[in-house]
């Protein structure tokens, strides 16, 4: 795009990921979605091919919204997550092949919780860590439909 335009078409980008006001999950990802629309309408006809590679894979960047919002700053850049990436696959080459999905993930699970240690600007509170638990349990044992357990994978009872 043209030198002229950078500046207005950065800040409206980068406005799509401030704070939203809403709780991690669904709803901070619809005010982001939301903003991506906008940000689509305002700058689509003018420069195509950039938004049309923004809205190739909205849901991967928005994927840090489904964590702790105070950690929202830290990890929703991309300096941050490749060091956990280079380290996994790191750790891939010295195992050779992954056996399946559940291992891969247990693997990449196993990589950041070590490596969280280490972060700095994210705190973990007992909240935050309860969040993050939930988190995982959803991407391990996602819920289906006609399943007996509640949104986060814990078992619903019958009230008597």
């Amino acid at each position: 795009m043209p030198v002229e335009h950078q500046n207005e078409v950065k800040a409206a980008y980068w406005a799509i990921f401030d704070p939203t006001g809403e709780p991690p999950g669904e709803a901070s990802i619809a005010v982001a979605a939301k903003r991506a629309a906008d940000f689509s309408a305002t700058f689509g006809r003018r420069f195509p091919s950039a938004v049309a590679c923004l809205n190739e894979d909205l849901a991967s960047l928005f994927s840090y919204l489904r964590f702790p919002t105070e950690h929202h700053k830290r990890i929703r850049h991309s300096n941050f997550i490749e060091r956990t990436f280079g380290e996994t696959r790191r750790r891939v080459k010295v195992i050779g092949r992954l056996p399946g999905e559940r291992s891969c993930l247990g693997l990449v699970w196993a990589v950041l919780d070590r490596a969280s240690r280490g972060w700095r600007g994210v705190t973990m509170t007992p909240a935050t860590v309860r969040q993050l638990q939930d988190l995982r349990r959803q991407l391990l044992d996602p819920p289906t439909a006609g399943d007996p357990r509640g949104h986060l994978g814990e078992t619903v009872t019958a009230a008597a």
